[in-house]
């Protein structure tokens, strides 16, 4: 009996710890970790909470913080990875790949079988049988199954890190287009302000005779068309700055901030590491999903291929005994038996899964090949719109900005001179400012990217947004060179 009891409780400890073994798995903490290496963001904590709907009192408070100043750029990003619902959703998703590989480690659960035959006629005693059964083929392929999830589970941390990575360039566009925007607003008021005095001036000659009314007509056509021009702008920045509000994850109060007013200018020489394309095969954390995705596919199949020729076995212990007088306990000893159930694996051998798993490792493979064709061609042209967008910057703040500028004073020298007139003293600013509007959108373009060349080297490939073609100032007819002041 002591043997029996001992054997009893050694067969309970083992299925506790084989059911242990089975529950284990990388825990929410341990991938917002691992997702913080892969990204080089600092992600919130609250961001692995499952049970937390809301940011923590800890994040509500850097938000808060970050909003009492002007927004910067790098803390606009900060803001949005504490607050973007759609980047903490993805972040949740890992969890999913996290259960599947809890559960694909999970180990059979044994069946318990109790049979109990009463007393009755040609059975001296009543019989109770005992019986456990596990399925020991699956428990032979848990651990292959676990392998192929566990390969899922890495892909989904870093397509999880692809996607805190383009949450930080698209903050970073949209950004820079609300400053671009803001600055253009501004230069477009500037602007509207030289067509009402070219309208003024117009209607003053007018009735001192000097010009024909057609010269007055022209010049308040083009100031309401600048005023037009005004409001579309305005609209264009409310337009961008909610862009960039739903990428904060801001809404009620929060949704006053402010930011730096001046878009920055332009470095004066382009610094791009060399062998770009390199460097962008080796940080694309899109490629690293595949790779992870092709070792899973390939475990998948190799766990269904050995799964085709192993028969399905269970393995099961049964015990019997008689249940006599209460004196008569130790006459009855439990009877111990063993058995084995399995079938042959001669018509289904797991053919049909095995080319599918094989097919769908085929068809990642070229994606992978194809997505390296890609990446190279993707910092090749990123490079290229880098550089074409720093130079052309440079070249309006250097030569464009300085000649408008120059023109503007010599059209001034001539108007005190009284070679020229008004109109022409007046499309000469407007001319400037066009050339201020067209510099602000050159500064957005480069910073912009920059941002998908940074994007791209930290692992994301980015498609560039390209703004709507921006409103610009009409500059219209200068009018008659006529009546001097």
């Amino acid at each position: 009996m002591r043997t029996e009891r001992w054997r009893s409780r050694a067969l309970v400890a083992s299925l506790a710890l084989l059911f242990a073994a089975g529950c284990a798995a990388p825990s929410a903490t341990a991938d917002l970790a691992r997702i913080r290496d892969l990204s080089s963001a600092e992600l919130p904590e609250s961001a692995a909470a499952e049970e937390d709907l809301d940011p923590g009192a800890a994040d509500a408070r850097a938000i808060s913080e970050q909003l009492r100043r002007p927004l910067t750029v790098d803390a606009a990003v900060r803001v949005a990875l504490l607050n973007n619902r759609a980047l903490r959703a993805a972040l949740k998703e890992v969890g999913v790949a996290r259960g599947n590989l809890a559960q694909a480690g999970a180990l059979p659960n044994p069946e318990l079988e109790l049979e109990i035959t009463p007393q009755q006629e040609g059975l001296e005693h009543a019989h109770v049988g005992l019986s456990a059964e596990i399925d020991l083929t699956a428990a032979i392929l848990a651990p292959l199954h676990e392998r192929a999830a566990r390969s899922e589970h890495e892909a989904a941390r870093y397509r999880s890190a692809g996607e805190v990575v383009e949450l930080g360039y698209r903050v970073r566009a949209a950004f820079y287009a609300v400053q671009a925007a803001q600055q253009r607003l501004v230069i477009a008021n500037r602007a509207v302000d030289a067509f009402a005095a070219a309208r003024d001036a117009a209607r003053a000659l007018f009735e001192a005779g000097n010009v024909p009314e057609l010269d007055v007509a022209t010049q308040e056509a083009g100031y309401e068309e600048a005023r037009v021009t005004a409001a579309q702008m305005e609209l264009e920045l409310l337009e961008r700055r909610e862009r960039l509000q739903r990428l904060l994850g801001l809404s009620g109060a929060a949704t006053a901030w402010t930011i730096e007013a001046a878009i920055p200018e332009a470095p004066e020489a382009l610094a791009t590491p060399s062998r770009a394309e390199a460097r962008a095969i080796r940080a694309s954390l899109e490629l690293a999903d595949l790779r992870r995705r092709l070792e899973a596919a390939a475990r998948r199949a190799g766990a269904l291929r050995a799964g085709g020729w192993l028969p399905d076995m269970s393995v099961g212990v049964h015990g019997e005994r008689e249940l006599g007088a209460s004196d008569e306990a130790h006459a009855h000893p439990w009877v111990i038996g063993a058995g084995v159930t399995l079938s042959l694996p001669i018509f289904n051998r797991q053919q049909g899964a095995v080319a599918a798993q094989t097919a769908a490792f085929d068809s990642l493979l070229e994606r992978y090949h194809g997505l390296a064709v890609d990446l190279r061609s993707a910092a090749r042209e990123a490079r290229s719109r880098l550089a074409s967008a720093h130079a052309r910057a440079r070249h309006y703040r250097r030569v464009i900005l300085p000649a408008r500028k120059r023109v503007l004073e010599q059209t001034l020298l001539q108007y005190n001179a009284m070679h020229v007139g008004v109109f022409e003293l007046l499309a000469a600013r407007r001319a400037e400012l066009d050339a201020e509007l067209a510099a602000v959108e050159t500064l957005r373009e480069f910073w912009t990217a920059k941002a998908a060349f940074d994007a791209l080297l930290a692992g994301r490939r980015v498609e560039a947004q390209r703004a709507e073609a921006p409103a610009a100032m009409h500059t219209g007819a200068p009018g008659a060179d006529e009546g001097g002041h």
